[in-house]
């Protein structure tokens, strides 16, 4: 006699079983799959030399004298000695500015101001941190 309450239970051990192996064989065998694309590089310049650019290191002492080496300018003249001696200088060369730190902000960012006016974009502030 067939009985229509009883609920058919589902064994799913084996099918675990199988799924677990299938995926240790696949993690098993994954790490050794190597792909390979054949790809053609750009021929690079061997002969073009590295050319370093100079930096321009300029210090502001708390007397407001502003020196870009060994040459010695007065803030109030900044603006005009500045223009004049970035004619013959690349605009790509760095500006690092050391200023003492009694200055004012207004003044070392006038300084700043003059330098990115004369064209130069790479300009740094120099700190002791």
């Amino acid at each position: 006699m067939f009985d229509w309450d009883e609920k058919p239970e589902l064994n799913i051990t084996p099918l675990v079983d199988v799924m677990l192996v299938l995926l240790a064989i696949l993690m098993v065998a994954t790490p050794a799959i190597v792909y390979q694309e054949d790809i053609n590089l750009p021929q690079g310049s061997r002969t073009k030399a590295y050319k370093k650019i100079k930096n321009i290191n300029l210090k502001i002492t708390k007397d407001k004298i502003i020196y870009i080496g060994k040459n010695r300018y007065d803030f109030k003249n900044f603006a005009d000695s500045f223009l004049l001696y970035a004619r013959s200088i690349d605009r790509r060369t760095p500006v690092y500015i050391s200023a003492d730190k009694a200055l004012s902000y207004g003044e070392v960012m006038y300084v700043l101001k003059v330098i990115k006016e004369a064209g130069f974009s790479k300009v740094s502030l120099i700190t002791n941190g």
